[in-house]
């Protein structure tokens, strides 16, 4: 039988990076080859740890007017994303390491205009997240939306805690089921925070969330009734992350998450260019 041959299927490089173990496929799309809205399979197959490359999200990095770049994130279920913390300060490395930006950047995200600010040789991000003026409590949960929402619950003895059943069975309440929430429990160590977060879209524990350590830090913040400038150390399962703002009671303001943004390997994999 004679075989036949897609001619948009392509070879394209790929790159992996990774923030404290919140793992990602990054794309360069300033070509603009690739629209994966209409494609989530694909998306899903590439971040299989089993039968793709694997990782917790896809990011496209593209060309966008008043901006240095623009970020396009997609979960690992292959449907577009809120806003990625530690995505966005993966991108950011990755930006430079394309020659775009050097020590600084602005760029377009889901959430709206990110800064961010990159070491000398690459490998620490600080980036800058919306103000957060809202803050509610479910019971003993605080909830609030970073750039994307998040439950956060202090517990003790984290360590030993079920995070994928337990923060699945909050993540699909009858409250939270149909737009979904990202769950973070919380233990506080005296000197840090130690988190691990349960993230929708990935639908499992991942390594690290930056969204999800934002939102535990203000909710920290609020529950301890701290206000002014505040410097806040988290460790999750893949190191260590830390978040700075001002809080004066009502608002917080020029937070930063900052920490590792590493890359990881290149390869090259089969896609389709149609998607």
């Amino acid at each position: 039988m004679k075989q036949q041959y897609d001619t948009n299927i392509m070879n394209q490089k790929f790159y992996k990076y990774e923030g404290a173990g919140n793992d990602f496929i990054v794309l360069d799309n300033r070509n603009k080859h690739f629209t994966f809205h209409q494609n989530p399979e694909l998306v899903r197959k590439m971040c299989d740890r089993h039968f793709g490359i694997g990782a917790d999200g896809l990011m496209l990095l593209q060309l966008k007017d008043g901006f240095d770049f623009e970020m396009l994130y997609y979960n690992a279920d292959g449907n577009p994303g809120s806003m990625c913390g530690n995505g966005g300060r993966c991108i950011t490395a990755f930006a430079k390491h394309l020659n775009i930006i050097t020590d600084e950047t602005n760029f377009l995200a889901v959430d709206g205009h990110h800064y961010a600010k990159i070491s000398e040789n690459g490998n620490l991000v600080s980036l800058k997240m919306n103000d957060v003026s809202h803050i509610s409590k479910d019971k003993e949960a605080y909830v609030l939306n970073t750039g994307s929402p998040h439950y956060v619950l202090q517990v003790k003895n984290l360590a030993n805690k079920n995070v994928f059943k337990d923060g699945g069975a909050i993540r699909y309440s009858n409250q939270y089921s149909r737009d979904g929430i990202n769950v973070n429990f919380v233990e506080d160590m005296d000197d840090h925070y130690y988190v691990r977060t349960y993230e929708r879209g990935v639908e499992n524990e991942t390594y690290a969330c930056g969204t999800g350590v934002t939102a535990v830090a203000m909710a920290m913040a609020k529950m301890k009734n701290k206000t002014g400038s505040i410097s806040t150390s988290l460790a999750v399962q893949g190191g260590n992350l830390s978040v700075n703002f001002k809080f004066d009671g009502e608002k917080f303001t020029e937070v930063f998450l900052e920490g590792p943004a590493t890359f990881v390997f290149e390869g090259s994999a089969i896609f389709n260019s149609k998607n």
